[in-house]
């Protein structure tokens, strides 16, 4: 499992509306092959900033399956208006996980 970070930052005063319109944004992301799961976090000290966390089955489910699918241009016209500037986006692969 790959975790990706996405830091999106927003031109300030649009967070109401990209919030309205996220829950569309998402079930494009959930649709897509070797999407597992996501969060979405708003940032306490920086309100116009949240942390988008997705897991995804493997690297290239997120970099190639879904950047290069026509789901990837719809998500993008969704929530790309909002951003201020380009998302800040990162892959994580597990070192530790919490024992259950």
């Amino acid at each position: 499992m790959i975790l990706e970070f996405a830091l999106l930052t927003l031109r300030p005063g649009s967070e109401a509306e990209f919030q309205q319109v996220f829950p569309v944004a998402e079930k494009v992301l959930a649709a897509s092959p070797g999407y597992l799961s996501h969060e979405l976090r708003r940032s306490i000290e920086t309100p116009n900033r949240f942390a988008l966390l997705v897991q995804w089955r493997t690297l290239e489910d997120h970099t190639e399956g879904f950047r290069g699918s026509p789901a990837f241009a719809r998500w993008r016209g969704l929530i790309g208006p909002f951003f201020e500037s380009p998302p800040v986006v990162e892959h994580f692969a597990a070192v530790a996980l919490p024992r259950q």
